[in-house]
């Protein structure tokens, strides 16, 4: 039984998501997708073949050609999954910018009485 890769270990290469970013404007074929990286085609493959097993990726064929595309379902998924985090991010940001907006503010007054 062979394992499948996990989604976020495949998310963490910045290769493989700048494919992910390429294919979600257009569909692509392996060669054109290399095209765009200082790589041999084959290390390319590669990143397609792990973007596929994750299913991040769907390939379809068009006579001879493979082209790629992204996987919306997917990518949904990945973001159904960080919405938590990135709530609880902006709400700390939000708390942050407060206390700096305060601290500037108390900082322009002290300035300004001791003139």
């Amino acid at each position: 039984m062979k394992l499948r890769r996990d989604v976020f270990q495949a998310l963490a290469d910045p290769t493989r998501r700048a494919i992910l970013l390429m294919v979600a404007t257009q569909s692509m074929t392996a060669g054109a997708i290399a095209q765009g990286f200082d790589a041999a085609r084959p290390t390319i493959s590669k990143h397609l073949s792990i973007l596929t097993e994750c299913a991040l990726v769907v390939s379809h064929k068009d006579g001879r050609e493979i082209y790629y595309d992204v996987n919306a379902a997917k990518m949904k998924e990945v973001d159904d999954f960080l919405t938590p985090f990135r709530k609880m991010w902006e709400a700390r940001f939000d708390k942050l910018e407060a206390v700096m907006k305060n601290y500037t503010a108390q900082q322009d007054q002290d300035k300004g009485g001791k003139s």
